[in-house]
């Protein structure tokens, strides 16, 4: 029995490696088309091609992809008819996530995403360079702003394409996972930016801006997004939706753990930028709930420092230390160890094919327990 698991293992994690070349290759493919039409346009597009090219095809896990492919699998076999268009609707989730990522770094006044500038600023920087007239600033917002409504343009389009090619029925319970998914993201984005206008920091409304913004988003849409192209009954997609739900909740908390003591060479962000962004995280709000509750001045001063654009590096390294004393690192810590199980759990009750239900298990120790 030991042996069989070990040969599932094998072959769903040689499966999701050859998925992620074939996103890779759909990505390139579909973007080397639409750059020739922008240049057949003008030639001075050049310079937002470079830049979609390096928000989509530069870095990036390929999560929302393989969790839409294991939906698949969780219903069909490898190879079955329908597979390679599944793939490709798959892969239109990258360009919906790269849109997503350049607004928010325009929103949040990110410098780096995956170590190299953000959108904004490299437009910003190729403004400067050039020694064109007018603002910087406002190029580099302009060039963000306009980049990030292309991608999802062209999200929608590539996904259409390759999702109009399986039975009516199940491309039509996909598109409605790929509408969803694009409605609540902007509603968890917004609801995030919200929270920040708020002095108090909630608990239950951290978590439900997790919910839409990330849970769903990230986890649950894409697996029920490859599900529902392969046709999953009622009772495995209810398992699938309860997975990615309490996974995806797990992957925003891990998120929030690497923004604040993450390796900035590992994570391609300089730890602390969440604390001076005020990021309204469940590790703030357990650190004030605690520091409130056992009515420590020094700890409550500390906190309220978060959202300071000027915070230095020492600043920052008492934030850090507020954060372990008052147990807030340690209880989101235990959350996401509780998500993780009750991920598993969820798989357990299931009717999934054995390397769907690998690979799934595996997903979540990635997700939950990631170093980046």
């Amino acid at each position: 029995m030991a042996a069989e698991r070990t040969t599932t293992d094998a072959r769903a994690q040689a499966q999701s490696l050859t998925l992620v070349a074939a996103v890779n290759a759909d990505l390139a493919a579909f973007l080397e088309r639409q750059f020739d039409a922008l240049t057949a346009i003008h030639s001075d597009l050049r310079l937002l091609c470079d830049a979609a090219s390096a928000a989509v095809l530069v870095g990036g896990k390929r999560l929302r992809p393989t969790f839409a492919y294991w939906g698949w699998r969780s219903v069909q076999p490898v190879g079955a008819e329908g597979e390679r268009e599944l793939i490709r609707a798959a892969a239109s989730l990258e360009l919906l996530h790269a849109g997503a990522l350049v607004h928010d770094d325009l929103m949040d006044s990110s410098d780096t995403r995956r170590g190299l500038p953000s959108a904004h600023l490299r437009f910003e920087s190729e403004h400067r360079a050039r020694e064109w007239p007018g603002a910087a600033g406002v190029f580099g917002v302009a060039g963000a702003v306009l980049l990030g409504d292309l991608l999802l343009s062209w999200a929608g389009e590539m996904f259409s394409a390759a999702i109009t090619a399986l039975p009516p029925e199940r491309a039509s319970a996909a598109t409605s996972a790929f509408d969803a998914m694009r409605t609540e993201v902007v509603a968890g984005q917004f609801l995030d930016a919200l929270a920040q206008t708020r002095q108090a920091v909630d608990v239950a409304e951290t978590l439900r801006v997790i919910e839409f913004k990330t849970s769903k988003y990230t986890v649950q849409r894409p697996l029920l997004l490859g599900a529902g192209a392969a046709g999953a009954d009622r009772e495995s997609t209810a398992a699938l939706s309860v997975y990615g739900l309490v996974l995806g909740e797990a992957f925003q908390l891990r998120d929030d753990l690497l923004g604040v003591f993450g390796d900035p060479a590992e994570t391609g962000k300089p730890a602390g930028d969440d604390l001076r962004e005020g990021k309204r995280t469940l590790l703030l709000a357990l650190a004030n709930e605690a520091a409130t509750a056992s009515a420590q001045p020094r700890q409550t001063e500390i906190l309220a420092s978060v959202g300071r654009e000027d915070l230095d590096d020492g600043q920052i390294e008492r934030l850090r230390e507020v954060l372990v004393e008052t147990g807030a690192r340690a209880g989101v810590e235990a959350r996401i160890t509780r998500r993780a199980e009750d991920a598993a759990q969820a798989l357990a009750a299931a009717d999934l094919s054995a390397e769907a239900r690998s690979a799934l298990l595996e997903l979540a120790q990635v997700a939950a327990h990631r170093r980046s």
